[in-house]
């Protein structure tokens, strides 16, 4: 019996960073979860949180392969990037649109983003 490819597990190429392959399951993740908040919210809160888990995944993706000076900028900028979502998902979890286990959940995954992010920054600034 074969699977389908659009079945199987997606797998981490080779040489693709494992910030990145963290970050397509995050994004994932993330985008399920604002799809459920309120419809009130939908629109503003919930498509600035959406806004930031792809502005964040873009930077990281454009820094796998810029030359070393726009690198140092683009991570500096996805490290922006999680600082903001940090305080939208603490706004949504005070507010209710995350509960407690989802809110555990997505910040474990974003903390995990932050600290690989923190060691590609101090290789590529120990660079000359």
């Amino acid at each position: 019996m074969t699977c389908s490819p659009c079945s199987a597990p997606l797998a981490k190429p080779v040489d693709e960073p494992a910030l990145l392959v963290l970050w397509e399951r995050v994004v994932g993740d993330l985008l399920d979860r604002t799809a459920k908040f309120p419809k009130v919210v939908r629109f503003t809160f919930a498509g600035r949180i959406d806004g930031i888990v792809l502005d964040f995944l873009e930077r990281i993706a454009e820094a796998r392969w810029a030359p070393a000076p726009r690198k140092r900028v683009l991570l500096a900028e996805a490290d922006l990037l999680l600082v903001r979502l940090h305080v939208l998902l603490r706004l949504a979890h005070d507010r209710r649109y995350l509960d407690t286990g989802g809110f555990e959940h997505v910040v474990r995954g974003v903390d995990e983003a932050g600290r690989m992010l923190g060691g590609w920054r101090k290789h590529i600034e120990s660079r000359p």
